[in-house]
């Protein structure tokens, strides 16, 4: 398991002071930090960015004496040791605390699956897929915390990728505001309701809509329901985010909102100047719902998100106990049984969470480290009918799944992703070279034909 350096090597820059952190990657060693990183859309969902030219993943990361606190860190190969250890540059602080010090690179092996349980799953899956083994494929990336990467299933449900993105990006910007306004009824009270516009919709446009308001009620996710990906279905609700203001920084500079499809500036300008961390459970609690569906446009969602929040702060729900229960799995394939066990423990406790239906469970397991079930969905139905010309719907694709996929037991979900992420890397060139401006573009609408 990657363990810290044994001292700081804090370096002044002319501008602020800096701090840079040095992480080896012991047994986890070569390894290869944007394939680790660009493995998953979670990486492309703000606060986290991804600068392509660096090479580097950037994104505010808490302190641990103090959660409100953020830095920005920008994680990069070490220059001297790059196959061997990681540097993490840290901007806003002349010296860190051994206690803030350690959580840092706590955060950082999280998001990049660098613990032992994480190192040992990623060798045995390259071990039984070679073509994984030689791109360097065998982590997904993931979130710092349990309760982002929870927030972040909920955002993938029932929407379009850009929408997904938007939100992602609205609640950071939300945090970055909060920071300066220390009462939140006061903050929710000042801040100018945000006008929504109202657009004539065509018949199909109605009946997609229909659709989506049927996932209002707390029990809305069916997996017989087919998600409708059509460009049109959130063109009303969509105008929501024309109307949010630009987010101040610090210094009184200013920038437009960050919208996926638009040009941007670099990925560190972006992240330090225009949008903050992810909130947390204790700065969502107190949200009002339906302030938070309009001012971020999160729908329906706003009240999952609010009362997973306000359940973890008032202690009905510890996401340490569920992760604790994950530290147990040992990832061999001969124990199964038990992964597989732990498994039902854990989705049984996340099923009692309002909303969270049987796709967002199996995502939050797979971003908590189990690897043997598919979340399925469109995208999907998609895959097996173009890549393996399996006709089939959501009532039938778990069958299916399980003969293409089954041979890879427990990592069944790490080899159908790697073929997603193949295709995704032939139809739009090198995910790691792409801009974050062209984030947006990974939409069916987008998608060329397969190569025969």
């Amino acid at each position: 398991m990657p363990t810290p350096s044994g001292g700081l090597a804090p370096r002044q820059a002319a501008e602020e002071p800096r701090v840079e952190l040095e992480l080896p990657l012991g047994a986890a060693a070569p390894f290869d930090l944007a394939a680790a990183v660009c493995s998953h859309g979670l990486f492309m969902m703000a606060p986290n960015r991804w600068d392509p030219a660096a090479r580097a993943l950037v994104r505010p990361l808490r302190l641990a004496s103090d959660r409100s606190v953020s830095l920005l860190a920008s994680v990069s190969a070490q220059p001297a040791r790059p196959d061997s250890a990681l540097l993490v540059a840290l901007r806003g602080a002349g010296a860190l605390s051994p206690l803030d010090r350690d959580y840092i690179l706590e955060q950082v092996c999280r998001m990049l699956r660098l613990s032992e349980e994480g190192v040992a799953a990623a060798a045995e899956f390259q071990a039984m897929h070679p073509a994984a083994r030689e791109v360097g494929f065998g982590r997904i990336f993931r979130s710092p915390t349990l309760f982002e990467d929870m927030v972040k299933c909920i955002l993938l449900c029932n929407c379009q990728w850009t929408r997904t993105l938007s939100m992602a990006t609205a609640l950071c910007e939300l945090q970055s505001e909060l920071k300066c306004s220390p009462n939140v009824e006061d903050f929710q009270s000042r801040t100018p309701p945000i006008r929504e516009h109202k657009r004539k919709r065509s018949k199909r446009q109605g009946v997609c809509i229909k659709l989506e308001s049927r996932f209002t009620e707390d029990k809305l996710e069916d997996p017989r329901l087919p998600i409708c990906t059509n460009n049109e279905i959130h063109s009303e609700t969509d105008d929501n985010l024309s109307s949010l203001p630009s987010v101040s920084s610090g210094t009184g500079s200013t920038c437009d909102s960050l919208d996926p499809l638009k040009p941007s500036l670099s990925s560190a300008l972006i992240l330090e100047d225009c949008i903050g961390d992810f909130p947390t459970a204790e700065e969502l609690a107190n949200f009002d719902e339906d302030f938070l569906a309009k001012r971020c446009n999160l729908g329906y969602r706003a009240k999952r998100i609010v009362m997973l929040a306000r359940s973890i702060v008032e202690g009905r729900l510890c996401l340490q106990k569920l992760e604790d229960m994950c530290k147990m799995l040992v990832p061999a394939a001969e124990e199964a049984s038990s992964i597989k066990s732990t498994y039902e423990r854990l989705n049984e406790e996340l099923s009692m969470i309002s909303g969270f239906g049987p796709f967002t469970r199996a995502n939050v397991l797979m971003c908590m480290g189990f690897f043997h079930t598919i979340p399925a969905d469109t995208e999907t139905i998609r895959h097996l009918k173009q890549i393996h010309n399996r006709a089939t719907t959501i009532s039938s694709i778990n069958r299916e799944l399980d003969k293409i996929y089954g041979r890879y037991a427990p990592f069944q979900f790490l080899a159908y992703w790697f073929e997603i992420w193949s295709f995704y890397d032939k139809q739009f060139g090198k995910i790691s070279d792409m801009e974050p401006s062209n984030y947006g573009l990974f939409t069916a609408s987008h998608l060329k034909k397969a190569k025969k």
